[in-house]
């Protein structure tokens, strides 16, 4: 597996993977609607647009075949801080991927982004996602609450890390 940073290229991959875990990731987290899919093209440009503003940093996590596996981004970057949200396909759920992938993009974060702060939530239906978080060296600093349901707020301060 390779992590690497969103590109043009990534764009087939990306939907492709979005559309094979749809159902799967709508158990955990919001459907991203189907708006989204009939809009990809667009929805892809965008981020790539956000990603050259600066704004945001997404990431795809590569197998072997170039099947993405995962995605993890960075958004709302700003003074020294950002959201850490992710994503892996059903079909490697449960085998440490999140962990490294999440362990990986903190790095990325420390070293070659410059940020000192990730937050993230994670709702109490994806106790799985919590796990990782608090695995990755993130304390909860607060509950949330969402259509999804509560959830927990998480901190990572990212000195000496």
């Amino acid at each position: 597996m390779r992590l690497e940073p969103l590109t043009a290229d990534h764009a087939d991959a990306v939907l492709a993977f979005e559309l094979e875990n749809r159902g799967y990731f709508a158990s955990w987290i919001w459907d991203r609607g189907d708006d989204y899919f009939a809009n990809f093209a667009a929805k892809h440009a965008a981020l790539l647009a956000e990603q050259a503003a600066g704004i945001c940093r997404f990431h795809v996590l590569m197998d072997d075949s170039g099947a993405v596996a995962g995605r993890v981004n960075l958004v709302d970057l700003e003074n020294g801080s950002a959201e850490l949200g992710y994503r892996i396909a059903e079909k490697w759920a449960g085998q440490g991927l999140a962990t490294a992938a999440v362990r990986a993009i903190i790095g990325l974060a420390a070293t070659e982004y410059a940020l000192t702060t990730l937050r993230a939530g994670a709702s109490d239906r994806n106790p799985a996602s919590q796990a990782v978080l608090t695995r990755t060296g993130f304390q909860q600093i607060g509950i949330s609450s969402t259509d999804l349901g509560p959830g927990k707020r998480y901190e990572l301060i990212l000195e000496g890390v």
